[in-house]
């Protein structure tokens, strides 16, 4: 993706291209999504670092879930914290949370490639990702996204799955983990972790109707 004019405004971060390859240290509880992206409205660069160090890693695991191609990935990351930047403006926290927001940025990034180039987009996976990035928003906005009855309900439907599913589904669509690192922390094989997955997305398309 061509770089535009507005990476000369970003500072520090238009060069630090390379991804936090591990989640972050800082609790997402403890984490004040909200104040960081009003400072960013307000020109503040390093809240703009902030947010890239905070949830950089788990918006390619986004990304990379859709695309399925970690060099295409990375860039449509980088657009999409080029896009919160100049469009923190006008995020309103009252109709939802501002980590939610960055989510949808990014996987409306994603689609929208791959539209352009004539790919199909798994419905399942636009719906699942939805459900789990509203499930990844800070507990206290959970009400934010589109009310406290679809965040009980989101919970209701990921409880319905067994366990080991309900693990995995997590990791690839909330942590951002890749079915082969799924497979290696679960000590699963990698093709059970797939299946899971596949019926997973299955089952909470179903649910969330």
């Amino acid at each position: 993706m061509p770089r535009g004019p507005v990476q000369s405004r970003l500072g520090c971060f238009a060069h630090a291209h390379s991804l936090p390859a591990t989640a972050p240290l800082l609790p997402e509880l403890t984490f004040d999504y909200d104040a960081t992206l009003l400072a960013c409205a307000r020109g503040e660069r390093q809240a703009l670092q902030r947010l890239y160090e905070q949830e950089g890693a788990r918006l390619l695991g986004v990304a990379r879930q859709l695309v399925r191609d970690t060099g295409l990935a990375e860039d449509i990351v980088h657009d999409a914290f080029i896009k919160i930047w100049t469009g923190a403006g006008s995020f309103d926290p009252h109709r939802g949370s501002a980590r939610g927001w960055m989510f949808s940025v990014t996987r409306h990034l994603a689609l929208n490639y791959l539209r352009s180039q004539g790919r199909e987009v798994q419905v399942e996976d636009s719906q699942a990702l939805d459900a789990l990035a509203a499930l990844g928003s800070t507990h206290e906005d959970a009400d934010g996204w589109e009310g406290v009855m679809h965040a009980e309900r989101i919970h209701l439907c990921l409880e319905q799955l067994e366990p080991e599913r309900r693990r995995c589904v997590i990791h690839a669509y909330v942590d951002g983990y890749s079915h082969a690192e799924i497979s290696q922390k679960l000590a699963t094989p990698l093709g059970t972790v797939k299946a899971w997955i596949k019926r997973s997305l299955v089952a909470l398309r179903g649910c969330m109707g």
